[in-house]
């Protein structure tokens, strides 16, 4: 079972909706839980492009004022859905997994930034997940640190985070701990500073179930906040059985007509014209799916060293301020790099 977690800071942009779709194909999505999405009101177009096009259910909660609002999807071929319920600063879904029949409580938080409606913030959960029967887990922007190291620089104000882990502790929560990075926000400027406010906690049955459970942090290139991946290491047990669809942007390809075109025109057997045009289809329709795996897989190759460069830079930036100079220097190595090793694949490929 695998969630994404987000603050989105919004979702107007539409490199926004590609990140998470790309997400959703790529690590196998089966939930999606974005905060401070700003609104409450998602055409249907929009929600099928955030999850790639998935049978998904999605639930969204109005922002109060200017800021919050959430929005919670999940998955149909893998949960069943119950209760779905609204709290002042929560959304819960009650769910089933179809593959197992385990049920569990999904809840999406976002937390306040303003510190005078903190204390309801974590009164709510303290009063509600008490309650609750079922194993559960937790995530979202919490909008509060846990203990100085949550963040880079500065005075750190105990009062919050004390009251934050006294309520983690009355419910015996876990936090399933983050790899890879040591901060999930980043401020702006020429020294910005870090701190982690995003996390995911876990009742204790909850992790029972899931033993082998991570959260690992992805890129913060459109956002201020870094998207979190939770893997439970279980198997959804879902088939993958994807339909051909002819993408708009292979039409802007240099060489796709006459590609097809020198398909199309090859011989091709059968009986009847219908039976050759039907054939004609077929291989084209073969054709092009190899042909589409090809240019993903480069496209993926491309920008998963884009995407390492700029963690890199980014984990980097969190414990040393990076000048202009070193940001460009460092990209320029890293062109050539990718020049270089793709010069190798090209001269090996021609031996072949």
């Amino acid at each position: 079972m695998q969630g994404a977690f987000w603050n989105s800071r919004g979702l107007i942009d539409l490199a926004k909706h590609r990140l998470l779709a790309d997400l959703v194909k790529e690590e196998q999505i089966n939930f999606i839980v974005l905060s401070k999405t700003g609104r409450d009101d998602f055409p249907d177009h929009i929600l099928k492009n955030l999850c790639a096009g998935r049978y998904f259910l999605w639930h969204s909660m109005a922002p109060h004022g200017r800021s919050g609002g959430i929005l919670l999807g999940v998955d149909l071929n893998v949960f069943d859905i119950g209760a779905i319920v609204e709290g002042d600063f929560y959304v819960k879904f009650t769910l089933r997994c179809k593959n197992d029949g385990f049920k569990f409580v999904l809840y999406t938080v976002y937390g306040p930034a303003q510190h005078q409606n903190k204390q309801a913030f974590l009164c709510e959960p303290a009063n509600t997940f008490s309650k609750e029967s079922l194993p559960y887990l937790i995530g979202g922007d919490f909008n509060i640190m846990r203990r100085p190291e949550d963040k880079s620089s500065g005075v750190f104000d105990f009062k919050w985070p004390n009251l934050f882990n006294a309520v983690i502790e009355s419910l015996d929560l876990k936090e399933i701990v983050m790899s890879g990075r040591q901060y999930t926000w980043a401020g702006h400027g020429d020294n910005p500073f870090f701190v982690k406010l995003d996390r995911i906690l876990v009742s204790t049955d909850w992790e029972d179930k899931f033993l082998l459970s991570t959260v690992e942090p992805r890129d913060r290139d459109i956002s201020a906040h870094t998207s979190l991946v939770l893997n439970t290491g279980a198997s959804t047990h879902q088939t993958d059985q994807r339909h051909f669809k002819l993408e708009r942007g292979w039409l802007i390809r240099d060489g796709f007509y006459d590609m097809v075109a020198k398909i199309w025109q090859s011989e091709t057997i059968g009986r009847t014209p219908l039976e050759r045009w039907q054939n004609k289809l077929r291989r084209l329709r073969q054709h092009l799916k190899n042909w589409a795996k090809y240019i993903a897989g480069n496209y993926r190759k491309e920008k998963k060293k884009l995407l390492e460069l700029l963690e890199n830079l980014d984990k980097k930036a969190e414990s040393v301020p990076l000048s202009d100079q070193e940001i460009s220097s460092y990209f320029e190595r890293g062109r050539d790099k990718m020049v270089r090793e793709s010069q190798g694949e090209n001269s090996t490929r021609g031996r072949r």
